[in-house]
């Protein structure tokens, strides 16, 4: 990629020019959050997008956006899957504005919380469920919860993984030994001393990290998504379910970023029957909301421990979970958004697209190639598929990832921020994809 240091900084340069000039008023409102708002945004990692100033919505709706300067993007981010079915689904929209007007919350369940049961039953085979209000919160009562189910104190992730703001998971293995991975403010606890690490696709450290029974739970997605894809060998889960089942370990499966891949997620698409799985951002259609499912066999393990115990104060959820908003749109999302149909649409069109950025690759020969999950795609940097986030990681070039960005937001198409996710929803029409596929097109032949 010897080409990339001589034309993409004068590119990105003349890119930052052009967002300047046709983004005035995103320009002068930056101005005006930055008097009250930490770097100019409410949540510090909306400037993780590296633009001159942050984009600044006026208005969102199905596969599209239209800032402040009135201009409209196609998003192919999607609230990096927070609205994967698209911005506000009628049908989740309706349930919210019927909800609201017979209550937001009673720390009490519904008339339609027992729908919702019966929904992520029969959808992800699992007969038991809690609610929380992120994925983070989900991830932590499943943690919680595997160390007092099976009394031991370690967990286990890999290398690379993500699983929301969860302290427990923020650790990475540097020379061999598990640390706390840097970028962490504020954080007194060693939680590097309770976990284990080991790399993706490697079953024989896996299998040694659990050798000795002093692990109560491997959380994991069935794809790593946070250092690019990385997807699992054949036959991977398989094995890692009869190695937790062997060692007394519970696994836990994030299907927060891979409900991409169909309708009962990415664990069934493998046929992996995990003993919790935890899905959020998308699963209420972009309401902020998570749930975690388990088996009958642990909800009566659960029962008996919750009977040892004073009531309250348990250290999981907090008071607005499972409130009636986010219920009505876990209902509606369930039943109305998350189908067959739609799931068609988002897996052909993501073909499409994924196709097509091949396509293009090949045309100049480039050593970079495309990785698929469901409808999400994503181009890396290499000739090949990672094993490992490392492996992932070592391929990025920030440099080429951050002008591609740019280049396409100034053109209306919008990806992820932090590597080159690209993910398709139900209501995105094929000429938005097109429309990407040509602006590419137009940056490869700019960049070569």
């Amino acid at each position: 990629m010897s080409f990339v240091s001589a034309f993409a900084a004068p590119l990105l340069a003349r890119e930052q020019h052009r967002f300047i000039d046709e983004h005035p008023e995103t320009i002068r409102r930056d101005k005006a959050l930055r008097e009250h708002w930490l770097n100019g945004v409410p949540m510090h990692w909306m400037s993780d997008w590296q633009l001159p100033a942050p984009l600044i919505v006026r208005a969102a709706s199905g596969s599209s956006f239209v800032d402040v300067d009135g201009r409209t993007y196609a998003d192919f981010c999607l609230g990096d899957t927070g609205a994967m079915f698209g911005h506000s689904p009628p049908a989740v929209a309706n349930a919210l504005k019927h909800q609201a007007a017979h209550g937001f919350t009673c720390m009490l369940p519904t008339d339609q919380t027992a729908r919702a049961g019966e929904l992520l039953a029969e959808r992800f085979s699992l007969p038991c469920w809690q609610i929380t209000q992120t994925a983070t919160d989900a991830n932590r009562a499943v943690l919680r919860w595997a160390r007092a189910l099976t009394d031991r104190k370690l967990i286990l992730v890999f290398d690379g993984c993500y699983h929301g703001s969860l302290e427990d998971t923020l650790v990475r293995l540097d020379r061999g030994r598990v640390v706390t991975r840097p970028g962490q403010i504020g954080q007194v606890a060693d939680f590097a001393s309770y976990a284990r690490v080991v790399e993706f696709n490697d079953l024989a450290a896996l299998e040694a990290a659990l050798a000795d029974g002093q692990v109560a739970c491997l959380l994991a997605e069935p794809v790593m998504t946070n250092a690019g894809m990385v997807l699992p060998e054949e036959g991977l889960w398989a094995e890692v379910r009869k190695l937790c089942t062997r060692h007394g370990t519970l696994l836990a499966i994030d299907e927060t970023h891979t409900l991409s891949s169909g309708p009962r997620g990415h664990a069934h698409r493998l046929g992996l029957t995990p003993d919790f799985l935890i899905a959020g951002k998308a699963i209420a259609g972009g309401m902020p909301m998570a749930v975690y499912g388990f088996t009958a066999e642990l909800a009566n393990r659960m029962e008996r421990l919750l009977e040892t115990k004073p009531a309250g104060h348990s250290g999981m959820g907090t008071t607005l979970a499972a409130n009636a908003l986010a219920t009505a749109a876990l209902v509606a999302c369930l039943q109305d958004v998350m189908t067959n149909e739609a799931y068609a649409h988002m897996l052909k069109h993501a073909a499409t697209l994924a196709d097509g950025l091949r396509e293009r690759i090949a045309q100049r020969s480039l050593p970079w190639h495309v990785t698929t999950v469901g409808a999400r795609s994503e181009l890396v940097f290499t000739p090949t598929p990672a094993r490992t986030a490392r492996e992932s990681l070592a391929a990025a070039s920030p440099m080429l990832e951050r002008l591609l960005h740019l280049y396409l937001l100034n053109r209306g198409v919008l990806v992820t921020p932090f590597h080159n996710m690209m993910l398709v929803s139900p209501v995105t029409p094929a000429g938005q994809v097109q429309a990407l596929l040509d602006h590419f097109e137009e940056f490869l032949h700019e960049l070569s």
